[in-house]
């Protein structure tokens, strides 16, 4: 596969960043190459204000770094810091 070829990828955002997405889930068509690109394309286009270094990434429910290849149809799941108590 051309690895820069648009893919399409299954995207779920929580708490700080589904209210900045506007959404939970979201389908998107890319040709990032990985979720730290994936995530750049995002904070131009839907506003994600987060710096990445603060949030975790899971690809098909396996965390993973921000510089793991992504592959068509891949869930991605964008995770903020969370405070509870």
């Amino acid at each position: 596969m051309n690895p820069t070829a648009p893919r399409l990828l299954q995207l779920q955002f929580f708490a700080a960043l589904r209210e900045q997405a506007g959404c939970s889930t979201l389908a998107v068509e890319t040709a990032a190459r990985t979720p730290a690109e994936l995530y750049r394309e995002l904070q131009a286009c839907r506003g994600l204000t987060l710096p990445a270094e603060l949030l975790r990434v899971a690809v098909n429910a396996r965390y993973v770094a921000m510089d793991t290849p992504l592959q068509a149809g891949d869930h991605v799941v964008f995770i903020p810091p969370v405070a509870g108590g």
